[in-house]
């Protein structure tokens, strides 16, 4: 036989946990960016299908400002009031300009 044509790989315990995956598409495991606080970025396999995974900030490294900015950014926002338009005063002139004439 020859010898070219067999590719041969020890395999234990030890080094299991430190290679790579040596298959492109592994069974229910899909490439992800995880984005770390610092703003670097590594490539996983995740379980989920996702492109991209962002880790939170601690925001106890921030200076007090930022730690504001950021506070102030999760906040709900606030949802305007509809203000309801009273049909006793309608004006049809106001919405002349959008009618076609033929």
């Amino acid at each position: 036989l020859n010898k070219t044509m067999f590719i041969v790989r020890s395999l234990s315990s030890a080094s299991a946990a430190i290679t790579r995956i040596h298959r492109l598409k592994y069974l229910r495991h899909y490439p992800t960016k995880v984005i770390l606080p610092d703003g670097s970025s590594i490539t996983i396999r995740y379980h989920e299908p996702r492109q991209i995974i962002k880790l939170p900030l601690d925001i106890s490294t921030l200076s007090e400002a930022e730690a504001k900015l950021r506070l102030a950014r999760r906040r709900p926002k606030t949802k305007l009031k509809e203000q309801e338009e009273d049909l006793a005063h309608f004006d049809a002139r106001k919405y002349l300009h959008l009618i076609k004439k033929k």
